[in-house]
């Protein structure tokens, strides 16, 4: 995959964007950790089920800059992709999701760019996500690079929703039957179903805790 160089943006080979954005992703991974880690020593409980990472290929940035009209440089590439460096953050409640959101939002040393709840207005397709732009510092030898990362904040079974959407939109093109989107809608439905009770459900056994730690006390 060949680029085309240009040098006043200071990034100028597909080897020092990989490197940047890698950098990124780890720094947000030990960040989601430590947050787990500090959320479960105060509250005993912990937030995040696991977390995801990935480098967008080479391959989908030329497809994602063409669907844009531009040319495929590393210019372009920093500064019109906004998802080359993703993070997937997976919980087990829908409060958790904004809980964790808050807390990145938090960071001093994390910028938000951009943020997309997709949970209170979901996609037509029934699609459900919390979504976040992010900037990062990337600390090289002579200069610090404010690196972009897109976030994803959703429920297990949010998705495991999306994953089986993505599959049918693959293997489709874009283009599933109508009677499979409607079912996949249904499905969404469905999701948001569970999602609900299982908060409601473990809200109760949280307070039932409360009520006998107190009990124990007294």
């Amino acid at each position: 995959m060949e680029w085309i160089n240009n040098e006043d943006d200071g990034i100028e080979t597909w080897q020092e964007v990989n490197l940047l954005y890698n950098a990124a992703l780890k720094q947000m991974e030990t960040k989601m950790e430590i947050l787990n880690e500090e959320f479960r020593h105060i509250n005993r409980y912990n937030p995040i089920e696991h977390v995801k990472a990935r480098i967008k290929s080479p391959e989908s940035i030329v497809k994602k800059l063409k669907r844009k009209g531009l040319d495929s440089t590393i210019e372009n590439m920093v500064n019109h992709v906004d998802d080359i460096a993703g993070i997937r953050i997976i919980c087990s409640f829908t409060s958790d999701i904004y809980r964790i959101a808050d807390m990145i939002e938090h960071q001093k040393d994390i910028s938000v760019l951009t943020v997309k709840d997709y949970i209170t207005f979901p996609k037509v397709s029934g699609y459900k996500s919390y979504h976040m732009i992010v900037t990062v510092p990337v600390y090289l030898s002579n200069r610090k690079v404010d690196t972009k990362v897109e976030v994803q904040i959703r429920t297990v079974a949010m998705d495991f929703w999306a994953s089986l959407e993505h599959k049918i939109n693959y293997k489709f093109e874009g283009e599933a039957p109508a009677h499979i989107s409607a079912e996949l809608v249904e499905c969404a439905r469905m999701v948001a179903d569970l999602d609900d009770k299982m908060l409601k459900l473990n809200d109760e056994i949280m307070e039932l805790e409360k009520i006998r730690e107190n009990e124990a006390k007294s």
